[in-house]
């Protein structure tokens, strides 16, 4: 199995292409002078962008793929998540995006030392940024996995790593001259080209299936008959296993933490948030992002539904229901993948194509400039002032450039160490690393909880919360559930209740420590200010 292109797909390659082009001379012609300007755009940038940079941040190659599977296999029902996404955006709006305003910082890591300590500011940076390589990392593999069997007819070691390679390479140079302010820019820019590109596929598939819409619409409500409706939104049942994730009482308590550390602590998405010119706009701009969000979910999975249509609704399609073989080069795909190879029509191939570069881009450039900042930020400037070398400002954005390039070296490298440890291991790295997040953000979660409404906590207890938030998320994963446990004893809890568990336990970890009695004085403001 093999892509074939026509011209009017390499047309759109090389279309696309000269956008690219373009627009990286465009947006990176004004250079940062200032780390302000280079790490946080100079407070200048317009609510809307930053909307929609958030937005692209919460997407991804993944979300390109895996949304269209979501309606295949499943339902409607992950639009629910964003009721928890609503509820974690008023929370964050209130308690943390005024105090990073207030205290001006530069990564959301910064207001522990003010409340904590140093130590606590750097133990949490370096949390963040062993998540951000494995789930960043992890999603440029599945990026370079789809692009190498679109641009190479193969998944072969060769043809990954060179797919992985120019990716990287993309993304380190739409980025490393302007700072944030060009992967906002750019982000604006891929979302066009994804979802235009998804809005293609629709328009393909509604034109492919011999039903008018209220047919169509009818079978997906009952797709057999006494079946369960693919249209479901809002699920009651009580299930704490994976199976639950998306019911109701998962989305009002696992996913609202989700969302507040996916908002609030870390700095892939909060960086952005720091962009805008007073805290209002920086929590008008998330809460725009979430209503944004909701129609982009939505056409993804209604590519997935109508793709069930298409294959498993032969009646109909008016078709014999042949057999779908997801699987290219002996590996299996998801059935977007396989109909983008078998069946998309000249141009939308291509199109479809150039979506999964542009999100893959996207996801790439907010990892680049979010570790940068904490890489200089919360590590390089406390090192120099700790070695009392006074630097120009000019200096840290050099670095910020250096930064960038490391991280995309080393997501890089992540990402070929994810395609061979799927070839040669049996063990799960890829689940493991597409939810590591998970792991960072109980530890994360428990420490500012912690610190935004008690007086406890110390630079000891910040670390032993961090280490205990991800080892118990990982003690909870199938896998080691079946390493450890009989199997008459097994239980399977879904990654939302995982992360409610993690929390509460490193929130109480955290709280064991005190105060240092120098700064006891200063604590209980600290609880009510920070």
């Amino acid at each position: 199995m093999s892509a074939q292109y026509t011209l009017l797909d390499w047309l759109v390659f090389a279309s696309y292409g000269a956008i690219l082009l373009l627009s990286g001379w465009w947006f990176n012609r004004k250079r940062a002078n200032s780390s302000k300007d280079f790490f946080l755009g100079g407070n200048s940038m317009p609510t809307w962008m930053v909307a929609i940079s958030v937005l692209a941040t919460s997407q991804s190659a993944a979300t390109f793929i895996g949304g269209p599977d979501q309606g295949y296999q499943g339902d409607l029902s992950y639009l629910a998540t964003n009721i928890g996404a609503f509820i974690a955006a008023f929370i964050v709006s209130i308690f943390l995006i005024p105090k990073f305003y207030q205290r001006k910082v530069y990564t959301v890591y910064e207001l522990l030392e003010k409340r904590i300590g140093p130590k606590a500011k750097r133990r949490s940076g370096l949390m963040y940024l062993f998540g951000r390589v494995f789930a960043s990392g992890a999603r440029l593999y599945m990026a370079a996995i789809a692009v190498a069997m679109i641009l190479y007819g193969n998944i072969n070691a060769d043809s990954v790593i060179v797919a992985t390679l120019l990716l990287a390479l993309a993304g380190l140079l739409y980025t490393v001259f302007g700072g944030i302010r060009s992967v906002i820019y750019s982000d604006v820019l891929q979302s066009v080209v994804y979802v235009s590109a998804a809005i293609a596929v629709i328009w393909c598939l509604l034109t492919l299936i011999p039903a008018d819409f209220s047919t169509i619409l009818a079978t997906l409500n009952e797709p057999t008959p006494g079946a369960d409706s693919k249209l479901a939104i809002f699920k009651f049942d009580l299930d704490f296993g994976p199976s639950g994730v998306f019911n109701m009482a998962s989305v009002l308590t696992g996913f609202v933490l989700l969302n507040i550390a996916a908002f609030g602590l870390d700095q892939d998405m909060t960086q952005r948030l720091l962009t805008c010119k007073s805290d209002k706009e920086g929590s008008k701009a998330l809460l725009l992002s979430i209503v944004m969000v909701i129609p982009v979910m939505l056409v993804f999975i209604f590519i997935g539904l109508l793709l069930y249509i298409v294959y498993q609704q032969p009646a109909l399609m008016n078709s014999d229901g042949a057999q779908v073989v997801q699987e290219f080069n002996g590996e299996k795909i998801t059935i977007f993948m396989y109909y983008v190879l078998n069946e998309a029509p000249a141009g939308v191939k291509g199109l479809v194509s150039v979506g999964i570069i542009a999100a893959a881009i996207s996801t790439l450039n907010s990892g680049l400039s979010s570790m940068s900042s904490v890489i200089v930020q919360d590590l390089y400037r406390p090192y120099l002032a700790t070695k009392n070398k006074h630097v120009a400002d000019t200096h840290f954005v050099k670095a910020g450039r250096v930064g960038m390039a490391v991280v995309s070296f080393a997501l890089a490298m992540m990402a070929i160490l994810c395609y061979f440890w799927q070839q040669y291991s049996d063990m799960p790295l890829l689940k493991f690393a597409l939810s590591v997040m998970v792991f960072s953000y109980s530890g994360l979660l428990g420490v500012y909880f912690t610190t935004l409404f008690t007086n406890r906590g110390s630079e000891g207890s910040v670390l032993a919360a961090l280490i205990v938030g991800f080892m118990v998320t990982l003690l909870m994963q199938p896998y080691m559930i079946d390493w450890l446990l009989p199997e008459s004893s097994r239980f399977y809890l879904g990654f939302t209740w995982q992360l409610c568990i993690g929390t509460a336990l490193s929130t109480l970890v955290c709280c064991l420590g005190k105060a240092q009695l120098a700064q006891r004085g200063q604590t209980a403001v600290g609880a009510e200010q920070v």
